[in-house]
């Protein structure tokens, strides 16, 4: 499913424009965007928690050729499902 996809099915399930729903997604993806770049944890109830993690530096190899790589450290982002929908998932 695409945003558009989203979009479309919550405009007609709230009978709401697709240009103010698209609009209203746009600023809840925003949101959850600017909170993670501030190292902050997104909690969703019955959704799931969204965190930023730290990787340490590693070393690691290139397929291709077999060299060893040094890889820095960086930060991702991890989600972790909440209980409704590892009940609905699986």
């Amino acid at each position: 499913m695409t945003k558009r996809d989203l979009v479309v099915k919550v405009a007609e399930e709230t009978d709401v424009k697709q240009q103010d729903v698209k609009k209203a997604v746009q600023k809840f993806l925003d949101g959850i965007i600017d909170t993670l770049a501030k190292n902050q944890t997104i909690e969703l109830r019955n959704f799931g928690v969204f965190k930023v993690r730290s990787r340490k530096p590693r070393r690691g190899r290139n397929p291709k050729t077999g060299a060893a790589v040094d890889v820095p450290a960086r930060k991702v982002v991890v989600f972790k499902p909440g209980r409704l929908m590892k009940k609905k998932v699986h």
